[in-house]
C-alpha cells in the first residue's frame, strides 16, 4: 500500500526528520520519505489508517491536508 500526505509547514532539513520519524510510528508503515518542494510525504505498508497519519503528523506539529491512495 502506498499513500502520498499532502502537509503544510515543512520548510527545512529539521521539519523533513521530524515528519519522517513521527511517520515511522504508524503502525503499518514500513517507509516514509518528506519531499519539501512538493509538501508531501510518501508513505509505504499494511492497512495504515489515515487517521493515524493524521495524527502523528499533527503531533510533529504540521499540518495534514489530505492523503491520497
Amino acid at each position: 500500500m502506498k499513500k502520498t500526505v499532502y502537509i503544510e509547514g515543512m520548510s527545512c532539513m529539521h521539519c523533513k526528520m521530524r515528519v519522517e520519524n513521527a511517520l515511522k510510528t504508524v503502525a503499518g508503515v514500513t517507509g516514509a520519505v518528506v519531499d519539501l518542494k512538493k509538501g508531501t510525504a510518501a508513505i509505504e505498508g499494511l492497512n495504515i489508517a489515515d487517521e493515524s497519519i493524521f495524527a502523528a503528523v499533527r503531533k510533529a506539529g504540521y499540518d495534514p491536508k489530505k492523503i491520497e491512495g
